[in-house]
């Protein structure tokens, strides 16, 4: 229990009414989660609007409540604190109520369009090899130095955000690395957090469903930086030409990556396989089992991260090499007679690119690519048929399919993505709703040496269609389909 004068936020509070004190046991803006001594946030959604929800949370045992307008017929039994912005108070009274755990942790955001997960499996791989104990916020999982979970979304909200860097702090971790969403900082889920460092991999075509325009979303992104102390580093990808701007009004230290151009810490592809892929990293060579230029951007942050926080380079590059791939990230799988299928979690114009590109570069001569892409439901419609575009430029046969087509139907999507192929290439275009049988039909086609990529889902083990969810693993369809294949 706690008094609620002690997690107040600091500022932006424009008024209390009420009684000026309660002892509070739980935080929530979840109306469905309160319970007696609970301080309830009435929270503006995209969907809802906590506001309405608030003497329902009253009734339920909510002793305060903090929101931006007071209800009719408000109880003068209960503690009103009128904010100017809900979200962003959330996210302060979380940190003070669990006892500001990102104080006590070298707390590192990643964020940017492609790149997030992988960057940040492997800044937590790296530092456990170091013997450090350490946390990870995830799209894939949240793990408390060795206990997992799955993850429900990419960052957090801002109560079960700080509940899990609470948990770190009490068993002892030194470190977190964490995923930070445009989402998550449009919506001040990380409010209330200190970072040590913030990393920004590259931005491109993704979520304009929820931001409108590239520019609201740039903006998103952007405000992660500026909210940085000075204190902080700022690692920026120098040849995506946003890096720059993502530092203009930063307080933090300003440093840089590249493979291109000129940065603070530099890499170059010495030799690229199918197994993995020779680098050079400031002047210093280290293989690494991860494949393809985009890894080699991501393999370089985590290296520029890691001496940014007090490694030396002797330490980092070993270990760095034997840091295992990330799952549903270029994962493939053989079959008996050599054909290849990746699964990836490609699911933007860009990542689709920086992919199919790869394969190109790996492929035998002769060798054909096919492709599986779907988009999914209930999100940007705007890259569907750039997606399919892209896919269809770079491989030989493109089939089209489900993702999670959610609550829209999955021939619209195919649609939305097909109107993007130009009317030359629709000849190598299949259209297979069913997810499955798409996979079935793309394994049957290949020939000795082919490479068939499974795009959108990676680490996914389910498929949400009409709002239910039901296990669907793109690497167990493929590996049926290989057995099949066999038996022939």
């Amino acid at each position: 229990m706690i008094e609620l004068i002690n997690i107040l936020p600091s500022t932006g509070v424009r008024e209390i009414n009420g009684p000026r004190n309660p002892s509070i046991d739980s935080v929530t803006s979840d109306s469905r989660t309160v319970i007696k001594n609970s301080l309830f946030v009435a929270l503006r959604g995209t969907a809802f609007d906590g506001h309405h929800y608030i003497n329902k949370a009253v009734e339920k045992g909510a002793v305060a409540v903090v929101c931006e307008r007071v209800p009719e017929n408000s109880s003068g039994e209960v503690c009103y604190i009128i904010v100017e912005n809900s979200a962003r108070a959330l996210g302060e009274i979380a940190s003070a109520f669990y006892g500001f755990p990102s104080e006590s942790l070298k707390l590192v955001g990643i964020t940017g369009t492609n790149g997030k997960t992988t960057t940040a499996t492997l800044l937590y791989s790296l530092f456990k090899e170091m013997g450090h104990k350490t946390g990870l916020i995830s799209t894939v999982k949240y793990i408390v130095n060795d206990k997992e979970e799955e993850a429900t979304h990419t960052t957090p909200d801002a109560v079960k955000l700080n509940k899990l860097l609470a948990r770190m702090v009490a068993e002892g971790c030194n470190y977190c690395f964490m995923e930070v969403s445009s989402h998550a900082v449009d919506q001040e889920r990380i409010a209330g957090l200190r970072f040590a460092g913030a990393v920004f991999t590259n931005l491109s075509h993704d979520h304009l469903d929820y931001h409108k325009t590239f520019d609201n979303y740039l903006k998103a992104k952007k405000k992660f930086f500026d909210g940085l102390d000075k204190e902080a580093f700022a690692l920026v990808n120098t040849d995506d030409k946003r890096g720059k701007i993502m530092v203009q009004n930063t307080q933090a230290r300003i440093n840089t990556y590249a493979l291109k151009s000129v940065a603070g810490f530099k890499a170059r592809i010495m030799e690229s396989h199918l197994d993995g892929m020779l680098l050079q990293i400031d002047h210093k060579e280290m293989w690494s089992h991860f494949i393809g230029e985009f890894n080699a951007y991501n393999l370089l942050a985590v290296y520029g991260t890691a001496i940014l926080l007090g490694k030396k380079q002797e330490e980092i590059l070993p270990l760095l090499s034997k840091c295992p791939s990330v799952k549903g990230r270029f994962e493939y799988v053989k079959s008996h007679d050599d054909a290849l299928a990746i699964i990836d979690y490609a699911h933007t114009p860009d990542a689709l690119a920086n992919v199919l590109r790869t394969i190109h570069r790996l492929r035998k001569p002769g060798a054909r690519i096919i492709t599986i892409s779907g988009a999914g439901g209930n999100r940007d419609k705007t890259k569907r048929p750039a997606m399919a575009g892209v896919a269809v430029s770079l491989s030989d046969k493109l089939i089209l399919t489900s993702d999670n087509p959610r609550n829209e139907n999955p021939e619209d999507i195919m649609e939305d993505m097909f109107a993007g192929i130009a009317e030359k290439d629709q000849w190598r275009v299949l259209k297979i709703s069913n997810r499955r049988e798409a996979i079935k039909t793309a394994c049957n086609m290949l020939s000795p040496g082919d490479i068939l990529l499974v795009a959108g889902k990676g680490h996914e083990n389910y498929q949400e269609v009409n709002g239910v969810k039901s296990h669907f693993s793109d690497r167990e369809e493929v590996e049926q389909a290989f057995k099949s294949r066999e038996k022939k």
